[in-house]
């Protein structure tokens, strides 16, 4: 499929709409600057009126930290960064923090999730067939999802002492925008620019053409294409391609279905970085799912 293969994400925009309300500026009103992979990429720029907004943000300890990302990574840190980084690196540069929360948590997210989707679909066999059903489905999906949100990151919040979640942090709405925004710039050739994941034909040139990135693009009717911007940062150049190597060993792990290189590329994340963990990791994955048989034992 090529390049008709387009990835979405809300996080990035999320952070640029969260970022431009600390500023008191109307998010409509502003252009993101934001480099890097899925779950892995730097705001490096909000530009208003062609003016960049972050070092007036940087200059504002009360500001920088109004919203969830300056909570979470602290002002300090964001401000040696020189930029804001997706929620998600909080795994990254809090990592014994993170383990540490994780492993004294009574449950692991991924089970929270599944008992708490059962429990959405078990309470759609209580609506019945009547015509309020559509009303009661959407209102329990809407309670889950709010829970959800709630929880959301609750691990990392609470290995740096962050609390809860503010109302202002819970906005949905992220991910049927993007995507809907995309269809209707392919479909009616209304040229708008998104942050998406495409191939990234130069953008970051410590990777190749072929491989996916998260950028902001310009979209018609002919796709997705990204759009010249910040360089990635210096600080994050390594842990791109380190990542980028694991996605490319999961897939050739895969597709050739090798265990050597579902171990490798278990050994070679940089969250877990031992081959003996790895190993473990894999086994513990194929006794939990015997789908994963075909990787050999």
């Amino acid at each position: 499929l090529g390049d008709r293969v387009i990835g979405i994400c809300d996080s990035p925009v999320g952070l640029g709409r969260r970022v431009a309300g600390a500023l008191g500026v109307d998010p409509a009103r502003t252009s993101l600057d934001y480099v890097g992979l899925n779950h892995l990429g730097w705001l490096c720029g909000l530009y208003a009126d062609g003016r960049d907004l972050l070092p007036s943000l940087f200059a504002d300890e009360a500001a920088l930290t109004s919203f969830e990302e300056g909570k979470l990574f602290g002002a300090d840190l964001l401000r040696t960064l020189g930029a804001l980084p997706n929620e998600y690196l909080h795994y990254y540069y809090f990592h014994r923090e993170s383990v540490g929360t994780a492993r004294a948590a009574e449950h692991t997210r991924g089970a929270f999730l599944h008992t708490q989707q059962q429990r959405f679909y078990d309470s759609l066999d209580t609506t019945g067939g009547g015509p309020t059903a559509p009303r009661a489905a959407w209102n329990a999906w809407d309670a889950t999802r709010l829970e959800r949100e709630t929880t959301y990151m609750a691990e990392n919040r609470d290995a740096v002492g962050m609390g809860e979640r503010d109302s202002c942090d819970l906005e949905s709405g992220g991910y049927e925008q993007v995507a809907l925004a995309l269809m209707r710039a392919i479909a009616r050739d209304e040229r708008t620019t998104l942050i998406l994941n495409v191939r990234g034909r130069g953008r970051i040139p410590a990777l190749d053409d072929d491989a996916v990135i998260e950028v902001p693009c310009h979209v018609d009717a002919n796709g997705a294409r990204p759009i010249a911007g910040a360089p990635l940062p210096d600080h994050g150049q390594g842990l791109v391609c380190a990542v980028k190597a694991v996605e490319r060993a999961v897939i050739h792990a895969a597709t050739t279905a090798e265990r050597a290189h579902a171990v490798k590329a278990l050994t070679i994340h940089p969250l877990i970085d031992s081959y003996t963990v790895a190993r473990r990791l894999l086994d513990a994955y194929q006794r939990h799912f015997p789908e994963l048989g075909y990787l050999g034992g």
